[in-house]
């Protein structure tokens, strides 16, 4: 029985392969580069268990085990400010910009003047595109404390007496951190949701207009259910990168009066790593990052999938 059962399963599988095969040959160059800039490198971890000097031979290496791993709990209390700063601005981000990309979706949906729509969605998405860099510059002219836009502004007005120092104080940096972040990406997260609206048949809409349900009925009972699963599937997603930080964002905004809440893991893996030249230490604390991201994506979506019947896998 169990002769046949595979082959057969064999000649299933091949002949979905030959059918789309076109499919596949499409996918090949998305499977290369990922194999060869994110898998191959992988062998890199090797340095966080030897005792690892530039240049030397892995083989010549004296094996330390899970050495660098304990040192970074035992031996050093940086994983609790880091991890607490970390968390605190990812999640942060990932709700605040899932929240504002699905109200955002919501209303332009319900913009009936064609080009007012698209013209409101072609600004919004545009920061998509500008560098962090960039941000910047326009952050430090417009927040700098003494010679900022705003807060010249404010204070000439008589609004306040003296300027919110938005860049340096650390009492601002996680807000500031997460508004920015929200407006950079509200325009390209809406296109999903926009998209996820879209495929809602008409249908709906017209079976509850002729029961009568008005304008904000049919929003409510069919626009929002229509696009909850895209929600989840992005929580789902999204929920393996809480532990990575957008390295130019936080690395440009990170300054000797504010680095103690705005310190995350990926500035200080840079910081051991090519700062301090200190690499077996930083491939231990990036190795740890991994493991942990990929714990965290498989117990969200085991969640989800209990809690609502809905998964990626």
């Amino acid at each position: 029985m169990g002769n046949t059962i595979v082959p057969a399963r064999g000649r299933k599988v091949m002949a979905t392969f030959v059918k789309q095969r076109y499919l596949f040959l499409m996918l090949l160059p998305a499977f290369v580069l990922v194999f060869l800039f994110s898998y191959i490198p992988l062998s890199g971890w090797i340095i966080a268990f030897v005792n690892y000097r530039p240049g030397s031979d892995y083989s010549s290496l004296q094996w330390m085990g899970l050495q660098q791993f304990t040192n970074f709990f035992a031996k050093s209390s940086d994983y609790i400010y880091l991890l607490r700063n970390t968390l605190a601005m990812n999640i942060g981000s990932l709700i605040t910009n899932l929240v504002t990309a699905f109200i955002f979706a919501l209303l332009m949906n319900e913009i009936r003047i064609r080009f007012f729509g698209k013209l409101i969605q072609t600004i919004t998405f545009f920061p998509f595109f500008i560098s962090w860099v960039i941000i910047y510059s326009f952050s430090s002219a417009l927040f700098a404390t003494s010679a900022g836009a705003i807060n010249e502004t404010l204070v000439g007005w008589g609004i306040v007496e003296e300027g919110f120092n938005f860049l340096g104080d650390p009492k601002y940096a996680w807000v500031f951190m997460i508004a920015l972040g929200a407006w950079k990406y509200l325009g390209y997260n809406s296109v999903i949701f926009i998209s996820s609206i879209a495929s809602i048949s008409n249908e709906y809409y017209e079976a509850a207009q002729i029961d009568g349900a008005n304008r904000f009925q049919r929003v409510w009972y069919i626009t929002i259910p229509g696009m909850i699963p895209t929600l989840i599937v992005l929580l789902i997603l999204n929920s393996g990168w809480i532990l990575n930080s957008n390295f130019e964002q936080f690395y440009l905004f990170t300054n000797p009066t504010n680095w103690e809440k705005m310190e995350v893991l990926d500035i200080y893996i840079y910081k051991y790593g090519l700062q301090l030249l200190n690499f077996p230490y930083a491939t231990a604390v990036g190795i740890m990052k991994t493991f942990v991201s990929l714990i965290l994506i498989v117990a969200v979506n085991a969640i989800s999938k209990k809690a609502t019947d809905k998964a990626i896998f």
